[in-house]
């Protein structure tokens, strides 16, 4: 897997020589412009890729289902963006087929990390709802990167 690849997956930026994080504002965007350059975290690619080895081996480590990288891709997606989201929405943005993205919401489904229910007013699309169980897995996942990311010699 290409390095730009798998910072872009940690939501990271490659700048040669370093990377910059720039955190989620969240829906309301709290605090805007100016508290996203505050929150603003410089680090080398291997920095970032040990912080990532660090982030797996936790998940790995803990009681909690492994999720792949598709699956926790279409996670994030559902959980940091804006709804609705669809099945065919969700194809389009991560590039592969619908029953690709329908063989992960199952995996996902059965860990109660999202739910499906019919579009009622076009019984075409499916829509991909939160979970209290999703929202706290997402949230614990977050907070696993601060208090690793904290952790990083510099």
């Amino acid at each position: 897997m290409n390095l730009d690849i798998m910072l872009a997956f940690l939501g990271l930026h490659a700048i040669n020589p370093i990377c910059v994080i720039t955190p989620y504002p969240g829906p309301s965007n709290a605090g805007g412009r100016e508290a996203q350059r505050a929150m603003a975290v410089e680090m080398r690619p291997a920095q970032a890729l040990r912080l990532w080895h660090d982030v797996m081996l936790t998940l790995v480590r803990d009681a909690q289902p492994d999720l792949s990288s598709r699956q926790l891709a279409i996670l994030l997606t559902v959980y940091l963006e804006a709804p609705p989201h669809t099945v065919r929405g969700l194809a389009a943005k991560l590039d592969v087929t619908k029953p690709v993205i329908t063989r992960a919401l199952d995996s996902l489904a059965k860990l109660k990390l999202t739910a499906r229910r019919r579009d009622e007013f076009d019984r075409r699309n499916v829509i991909i709802q939160r979970t209290v169980d999703g929202a706290l897995y997402v949230e614990k996942l977050g907070d696993i990167l601060v208090a690793l990311g904290k952790d990083l010699p510099r």
